[in-house]
């Protein structure tokens, strides 16, 4: 099933529980799914790295505006938005462990040939595209520099 499908029928799970966050979030996500439907024109079909990438975008987006929110002293409207988060998170593949990176990193320090940091470079373009959306990019430059350190 794909993402887009998916989420419309949790939606109607959601309307018919009375979930009223799950429901809010999914309407929504819904309406993101559809404007960039919109952008991409009505001959290519919305694929599920798109929509992907569209729900990492968001709740990179609600955890930004949690931090603003605590940075406020507004902890209940940070909260919230850490909540829509958790419902969004749902959507994406498990995340990679620390000890699954490193493997990877491994891996790719070999194919590439990397042995010193001045190698980052090398070791990053092999590296990137295995962990694309099971990582995030701020963890994996983390997880390399210790590598090389």
């Amino acid at each position: 099933m794909k993402l887009t499908e998916r989420v419309a029928a949790d939606l109607v799970a959601a309307m018919k529980e009375r979930a009223e966050l799950r429901l809010s979030v999914l309407r929504m996500l819904k309406a993101e799914f559809q404007k960039a439907q919109a952008d991409k024109g009505r001959a290519s079909e919305l694929t599920d790295d798109d929509a992907q990438t569209l729900v990492r975008r968001l709740i990179k987006q609600r955890r930004e505006a949690a931090e603003q929110y605590r940075a406020a002293g507004a902890s209940e409207r940070a909260d919230g938005e850490l909540a829509e988060a958790e419902v969004l998170e749902v959507y994406l593949p498990a995340q990679l462990g620390d000890a699954e990176i490193d493997a990877l990193i491994a891996e790719a320090a070999k194919e590439a040939g990397a042995v010193s940091a001045r190698d980052m470079g090398k070791l990053m373009r092999v590296l990137m595209p295995r962990v694309a959306g099971r990582a995030d990019g701020g963890r994996v430059k983390e997880r390399v520099t210790a590598f090389f350190a």
